[in-house]
């Protein structure tokens, strides 16, 4: 079982969200994230090279943006934005693609 970290922008961008958001971003983090977060799934990919996290979760039109540390069990959300058309916007931020 891994065990889940927020980056501080990650906390940031979940205070930004809905409170109904919120409650669903936690659950599906919880729920897909802690067993086997490197295992490709219809609402987990990896995500091309960019600077932020080489994978991705869907939660409807949010994201999670995370990366994974399998030798120590640990899951780094690094950041939690919505997907609008073909760009994710980061807590009002424009984020990668």
């Amino acid at each position: 079982m891994y065990r889940i970290d927020l980056a501080p922008e990650a906390r940031d961008d979940l205070k930004a969200l809905r409170k109904h958001e919120e409650v669903e971003v936690v659950a599906a983090t919880r729920a897909q994230l802690a067993h086997e977060p490197t295992t490709e799934t219809r609402n987990r990919k990896r995500r091309r090279p960019n600077p932020v996290a080489e994978w991705e979760l869907r939660a409807g039109d949010l994201r999670v943006l995370y990366n994974v540390d399998e030798g120590a069990g640990m899951v780094h959300v690094e950041a939690i934005g919505r997907k609008v058309g073909n760009l994710l916007v980061l807590a009002g931020r424009r984020g990668p693609q």
